[in-house]
């Protein structure tokens, strides 16, 4: 079991399984799911970080540099927006392995819930759906 995540998407993911009511083992694998994400997120950050002292460079702190109005000081922002989109359009995998039984039990609470959704909640909700219905075609290939 693989499931791929957009690294866009994570911290509305991490909101909408936060919200979620539920008991036992369905919210420890839950809780598990939502760590792995944060960790990652943590790490998408790093490296959006490192991306800026890249394109704005450094003061004598390690410090992003920043213009007058306190914006990082980013010389080439064409440049900068396209990595950092394609930092946030990565995708990040969770493999089965260690994780399959949580995989499992958060792609059932998943595909189960059945309570009424709107507006950006109802798009993540569909993405994760889409993403778990994903990992389903891949493993029938």
């Amino acid at each position: 079991m693989q499931v791929q995540i957009k690294n866009s998407y994570i911290p509305d993911i991490m909101e909408f399984l936060y919200n979620l009511s539920l008991k036992g083992k369905q919210s420890r694998h839950r809780t598990r799911f939502i760590k792995m994400l944060q960790e990652k997120w943590k790490q998408v950050g790093e490296e959006e970080r490192e991306l800026i002292k890249e394109f704005a460079g450094v003061d004598e702190k390690g410090e992003p540099n920043r213009n007058d109005q306190g914006n990082y000081a980013v010389e080439d922002v064409e440049g900068f927006k396209h990595q950092q989109e394609e930092l946030l359009n990565e995708n990040f995998v969770i493999d089965g392995g260690d994780h399959h039984g949580m995989l499992k039990t958060v792609k059932e609470v998943v595909l189960n819930f059945e309570e009424e959704v709107s507006g950006n909640t109802a798009v993540i909700y569909d993405y994760l759906c889409e993403a778990f219905e994903n990992e389903e075609k891949g493993a029938e290939e």
